[in-house]
């Protein structure tokens, strides 16, 4: 039984197709065209009438939106994959809240940050605002970055996991190229951990790249 997986390289659906692979799941890709505005036809709009991507259909029918219920979901379905720790235990804690932070402190900023326009009160102020939403982001990228260890690949050390996923994605979503591996170091060696992973490596580069 395969899952469908509606997405477009270099956007949140990067995190989807990185834990299905690490996790041996079947599933195929239907590419979403964001460049024409594909997500808002009326084939994609009946999978998710958000017009949004990721979109995961599952083996059963079930369709799921919203990156971070996708994975979670996934992490249910595919507990034996081992991508969170214990229930229970403070690392699957730490994991958790890290994953939050990330899914609620910065994934609603990329709106932003790509259609200022939507979020600024007038036109003169569109790129004031994009700067804001900006310097925002960098400074919630550094509040992931003090709670890595330097020489330690993961989040939790040297132990691999969900959030380590979502975080190399959002890694390389800087909107400045190269302002992450100045400014987020240890960010940035995370980004190269997870992107080594033998399965997530096989569809990394094609999807989203090494780089």
């Amino acid at each position: 039984m395969t899952y469908t997986l509606y997405s477009y390289v270099r956007s949140g659906g990067a995190m989807v197709e990185a834990a299905l692979a690490e996790m041996g799941a079947p599933y195929e890709v239907r590419p979403v065209d964001l460049h024409t505005d594909e997500q808002h036809a009326p084939a994609y709009l009946a999978i998710n009438p958000h017009g949004k991507i990721p979109a995961l259909v599952t083996p059963e029918g079930e369709v799921l939106t919203e990156t971070l219920a996708i994975l979670l979901t996934l992490e249910e379905r595919h507990e034996e994959a081992g991508l969170l720790p214990s229930r229970g235990s403070a690392e699957r804690a730490r994991a958790l809240r890290w994953l939050a932070f990330a899914a609620t402190e910065l994934y609603p900023i990329v709106e932003i940050l790509d259609y200022p326009g939507r979020f600024a009160p007038s036109l003169n102020s569109k790129d004031a605002t994009r700067a804001v939403a900006i310097e925002i982001w960098r400074d919630r990228l550094r509040t992931m970055e003090s709670q890595l260890v330097e020489d330690q690949p993961y989040l939790l050390g040297e132990r691999f996991c969900l959030t380590d996923i979502y975080w190399a994605v959002i890694a390389r979503w800087g909107f400045q190229p190269g302002w992450t591996a100045e400014h987020t170091p240890k960010l940035e060696q995370l980004f190269h951990a997870v992107a080594a992973r033998s399965k997530i490596a096989a569809v990394w580069g094609d999807r989203w790249g090494r780089g």
